[in-house]
């Protein structure tokens, strides 16, 4: 592949996808998938059936959208198929008159944001919602009807939706890439990442490799949770090197999520890559948010990466219009592209590079206190993230960022593979009481195990 137009090749593929509808199941994610299967000329497309359990998680309905809108005065006001952000995502089908508030009940926007439309879900509880931007919400009439109509429909027969590509080298051990594909019309967060993958895919096919490449093509959550419950015992055989790619196409400086312990060959392998760049940024594994959390999670444990140019949740155009085909360019996406061919590359270079097993994955307390948070043992009781919303241990609707008692809830659950309350507390930078009193909830959920 010709490396000096493939960033026009992939903005190209970008612009194709931009208008297909996703979520976490349907036919927009197949669609995207064939797309991207195309470039790649790999990839499976792996169906796992609505309703099977998956760990502590359970597969779906599949949800499909025909049409959705509002009209005040027989006009649209809010139009699905203008943009597909305007429909919080997994939306019940309705058909009626209400009021200006009753309506309003079910409206999104960003105060802080009023030309922009936010990306909002609700994937596991049944509602019905609009987005729209602010400038347009505080323009309606409060002493008008309005017409909602969404046609959407949930399928407990569908089917959840991956993409999976493996590359033989001649190791059976594996480079594992992964991206998500459950997002709509946002370009960066998410289809920068997904399409300089198939183009990656297609580059190294034609490629003599030492290792083999996995790279796989996920719902958010869900969809790695799906593929770790039925490849769990594969993938850590033949793990070599993991990195999960999001946010990868917007002019920021290139950088990454350390593995949960900070001290993985992923870890290696992508710093010594960064520091080849200008004002890189290492997130500590505390500032996740995406695939990573899964990889990492106890019981799993493949220390995987995440990489990524501006973080998830710091750049202004995050989970909202404003991520569009202007945030990115062939330049920037070349630069990205050209930025894991090394990755792997160095991989491959290193071959017979030794791997030392790690002796102690435990966190160190940086201050001894005398205290009996100190013999506190953590340790959680399933594999992958619970969930946790069926528990109302968490919010149905998303949001961009995480409650304090949210963050160390999860990060309770990211560590419990033996870590006390006290080293738990430490490293997030928490009191351990207010540290164990969240561990005494997850351990009345039956989420966690402490020990003494």
């Amino acid at each position: 592949m010709n490396n000096l137009n493939v960033g026009e090749k992939i903005y190209k593929s970008i612009k194709k996808l931009f208008p297909i509808n996703r979520s976490l199941t349907g036919n927009g994610n197949r669609a995207s998938l064939k797309i991207l299967g195309k470039i790649s000329g790999k990839m499976k497309i792996l169906e796992f059936k609505s309703g099977k359990k998956v760990f502590d998680w359970t597969i779906p309905p599949e949800w499909n959208v025909k049409d959705a809108f509002i009209k005040c005065d027989g006009e649209k006001i809010v139009d699905f198929k203008k943009n597909n952000l305007h429909l919080v995502s997994y939306s019940e089908p309705i058909n009626k008159e209400i009021s200006f508030k009753e309506l309003n009940e079910h409206l999104y926007s960003i105060k802080s944001k009023p030309k922009s439309i936010p990306y909002i879900t609700s994937y596991y509880k049944k509602r019905w919602g609009f987005c729209l931007n602010h400038n347009d919400r505080i323009k309606l009439d409060k002493f008008k009807s309005y017409k909602v109509y969404i046609d959407s429909s949930f399928n407990k027969k569908g089917s959840l939706s991956i993409g999976e590509i493996l590359i033989k080298g001649k190791s059976k051990k594996e480079i594992i890439l992964s991206t998500n594909i459950c997002h709509p019309s946002l370009v960066n967060n998410e289809l920068c990442a997904p399409v300089i993958l198939a183009y990656l895919a297609k580059y190294f096919s034609n490629l003599n490799n030492f290792f083999t490449l996995r790279i796989l093509f996920l719902p958010e959550t869900i969809g790695a949770i799906t593929y770790i419950n039925k490849n769990l015992k594969t993938l850590k055989k033949n793990f070599r090197a993991g990195f999960h790619i999001t946010c990868f196409g917007d002019k920021g400086n290139f950088s990454m999520i350390s593995s949960k312990y900070a001290n993985s060959y992923s870890d290696n392998i992508a710093k010594k890559i960064l520091k080849t760049k200008k004002k890189i940024k290492v997130y500590k594994f505390q500032k996740c948010g995406s695939d990573e959390r899964q990889y990492n999670f106890p019981g799993v444990n493949l220390p995987v990466v995440t990489l990524t140019r501006t973080k998830f949740g710091n750049y202004k155009e995050y989970h909202n219009s404003m991520d569009n085909l202007q945030i990115t360019n062939p330049k920037l996406l070349t630069e990205s592209f050209n930025f894991l061919i090394k990755i792997i590359n160095l991989i491959n270079y290193e071959k017979n590079k030794f791997l030392k097993k790690k002796v102690d994955n435990k966190l160190k307390i940086t201050k001894l206190i005398n205290s009996k948070y100190n013999r506190i043992k953590v340790f959680s009781q399933t594999k992958c993230e619970p969930f946790l919303s069926k528990r109302n241990l968490y919010r149905n609707v998303s949001k961009n960022f995480l409650t304090n008692d949210e963050f160390i809830m999860f990060n309770l659950l990211y560590y419990g593979d033996g870590n006390t309350i006290s080293s738990i507390a430490n490293i997030i930078k928490s009191k351990s009481k207010k540290v164990f009193t969240i561990a005494k909830l997850l351990e009345k959920n039956k989420l966690i195990k402490l020990s003494n």
